[in-house]
């Protein structure tokens, strides 16, 4: 370990622990070096060695040397599912981040043991709700008199702790390919929708796909008093947005769009709803992870597509799909970072430690906060 000028630590990828952070970033054991030639046939030989015990699991945003291992890919929700449908996995390792692996762990048997290759491998969106300030926000809304009207829903990238309020007060689950569908559903049973924890996917749902207004949507800061927000504007509210977003989708611009128009003639624009609505508004298709990759496999060969998403997945569409013109959006870099901490020596070293007969960085959620999570993703998977 080194220090700042300042005296602050600094800590080497992966290894020693910073009692200061949310998860520490402890690596017990040693971890393999990033220049080790021989990581990709370490790797191989584990999982070779642990057979049908381990499923390895990879999300679309990981690195290409992550993804040659991984047994399925997806999106987060499709990859628990995935893990809970392989019952006699006594393994499940998650490359991804700490929601997902929270996910996978609700979602399979209490003998399987989820892992994931590095602790520190977090949701900057996920974080940015905490329990206890989403039970701040309900108390306001409660102060207001609208709590009973209001049902919950969060996003799948949020914490078990998240997933498990809403399902304790009525609400449920969404991805970002059913966001409507929740959205509708929430309607159903109440007058007015809190939506956690990505204010955009909230807003452009609401707005783009169901007619509501902009003004119709409100936006709950939880780190101003009462969120920012007057009784009134509570209660005139239909979607309490919370102030929450993704730090890769929310770097794109309207700026970008024009300027990928004015360089490629005719380029097809497609963005993530999680981009914001001013981005959303200027492109040409929106829609999920798992929709944009569709709507790739099926354009016009020679077709030119500017995608407004994770880079890593964005250059892997380019390779899959070489008879057309794949850019990306920015000009800029706009990897996830977090997502990105997994990388081959934690892969390695995870690997390793399991085929000999150690459990490393297993992700438990505890009984309680499980049974109303999973209430939640079950109201999700109920709905039309």
């Amino acid at each position: 370990m080194t220090t700042t000028d300042t005296g602050l630590p600094l800590f080497v990828l992966g290894r020693e622990t910073d009692p200061h952070s949310e998860r520490g970033v402890d690596c017990p054991g040693e971890l393999p070096s990033a220049s080790d030639p021989a990581l990709v046939e370490r790797a191989r030989r584990a999982k070779a060695a642990l057979g049908e015990r381990v499923f390895v699991l990879g999300h679309h945003y990981q690195r290409d040397e992550v993804i040659q291992f991984a047994d399925v890919t997806g999106d987060s929700f499709k990859l628990a599912r995935e893990a809970a449908a392989r019952p006699d996995a006594e393994y499940i390792v998650f490359c991804g981040v700490h929601f997902m692996a929270e996910s996978a762990d609700i979602l399979t048997g209490d003998s399987q043991k989820v892992v994931l290759p590095d602790l520190a491998a977090g949701c900057s969106m996920a974080d940015m709700a905490t329990f206890n300030q989403v039970e701040e926000c309900w108390e306001a809304l409660e102060d207001a008199g609208i709590a009973e009207i209001t049902v919950p829903v969060t996003y799948m990238n949020s914490s078990a702790d998240i997933k498990a309020f809403c399902g304790r007060n009525g609400g449920a689950v969404c991805t970002s390919s059913n966001a409507r569908r929740a959205l509708e559903w929430a309607f159903s049973r109440g007058e007015k929708v809190l939506f956690l924890p990505d204010q955009h996917l909230g807003r452009n749902t609401a707005v783009l796909e169901m007619g509501l207004s902009l003004d119709d949507c409100v936006v709950y800061n939880p780190h101003r008093p009462n969120g920012g927000l007057t009784a009134e504007q509570l209660e005139n509210a239909k979607v309490i947005l919370w102030k929450g977003h993704c730090s890769v989708h929310g770097r794109f611009t309207a700026e970008c769009v024009d300027g990928v128009r004015e360089r490629i003639p005719g380029v097809n624009v497609l963005v993530h709803p999680e981009c914001t609505h001013e981005v959303v508004t200027k492109a040409d298709y929106v829609g999920s992870t798992e929709y944009i990759i569709k709507k790739l496999e099926e354009a016009q060969a020679g077709s030119s597509w500017a995608v407004g998403t994770e880079l890593n997945l964005v250059k892997r569409l380019g390779t899959m799909f070489p008879d057309k013109n794949v850019t990306f959006l920015d000009r800029t870099v706009c990897y996830c970072s977090t997502m990105n901490r997994i990388d081959l020596p934690h892969l390695v070293w995870a690997l390793e430690s399991l085929a000999a007969g150690q459990v490393v960085n297993q992700i438990t959620v505890d009984e309680d906060t499980a049974h109303w999570a999973k209430v939640a993703l079950d109201r999700m998977l109920a709905l039309p």
